[in-house]
């Protein structure tokens, strides 16, 4: 008897990006039968912000943020541990409980829950820009004081919009998206996609797209590997927020989960096979 229906991707060679949570990823594919070629393509470097986290801390513990927003799980685990090396851990954890905290997705909650911070204001799925700011504005923060920890760059989409509807922003940009120090495994994939070696490319960030294709360029390929992105190759975005970004490059995502989760996308690629085989 066939062993599709529970391993939906055998036989399939999966390229996966994801940085941090590579195993985790690879082994979902695994599981479903893939064989994975695993090319992270970013790492997250520290940024030098003593100044700016002093400022923020200074606003958190005086009571004077109407909302401090958490972007990313990694953003508020760096904002606690430059917190505990400036010996201010505790007051801003205090502080922190009593605040109107909003979180864009499970990391972060996870993170500060760990510290028994909890998060007042949770954003619904996908957990893109469009649904923090509707939350936001749902807050009335005109005039106010509104704090953000943004992700590896800034979420000028998120700073500007709040800008333009007045509310005042003390912004913490905490570390920055780079490439990877060996960009080997990336190379290989951007030859193996062009040379069909590659059933399909997983990506769950926007950040892994610019670097693929900024990879890409650097070997003169990028047009070859557009081409072979936009016929030939299944490309998987694991939301939304991901998917504009391929399309803003010319690329049609062939997969976008329901859930905005590394389960759902899996199960999705394992979906799409399985119709294509059918």
């Amino acid at each position: 008897m066939s062993d599709t229906p529970a391993r939906p991707l055998a036989g399939r060679r999966i390229a996966v990006l994801e940085a941090r949570l590579t195993d985790a990823l690879a082994s979902l594919m695994e599981r479903a039968g893939a064989e994975v070629v695993r090319a992270p393509a970013l790492r997250e470097r520290p940024l030098e912000a003593t100044t700016e986290v002093v400022a923020f801390c200074d606003a958190l513990e005086t009571g004077g943020f109407a909302a401090v927003v958490f972007l990313t799980g990694v953003g508020a685990n760096a904002l606690l541990t430059e917190a505990e090396r400036l010996g201010r851990l505790d007051a801003t954890l205090e502080a922190l409980r009593g605040a109107m905290t909003v979180c864009r997705g499970p990391k972060p909650v996870a993170r500060l829950a760990r510290q028994r911070v909890p998060t007042k204001i949770a954003v619904p799925e996908p957990h893109t820009t469009t649904e923090l700011l509707h939350v936001l504005r749902g807050l009335d923060l005109r005039g106010q004081r509104v704090g953000i920890v943004h992700y590896g760059e800034r979420n000028d989409a998120l700073s500007d919009a709040l800008l333009a509807d007045g509310v005042q922003l003390i912004e913490l940009c905490l570390y920055e998206w780079v490439l990877p120090e060996d960009i080997a495994p990336l190379e290989h994939v951007v030859r193996a996609i062009i040379d069909g070696e590659v059933d399909a490319v997983a990506f769950t960030s926007q950040v892994q797209v610019r670097h693929l294709l900024h990879i890409a360029e650097r070997l003169g390929a990028l047009e070859a590997l557009h081409r072979q992105l936009t016929t030939h190759t299944v490309v998987v975005a694991v939301g939304p927020t991901t998917a504009r970004m391929l399309a803003a490059s010319g690329i049609t995502p062939t997969v976008v989960p329901t859930k905005p989760k590394m389960g759902p996308m899996v199960a999705a690629l394992g979906d799409h096979f399985a119709n294509r085989r059918s």
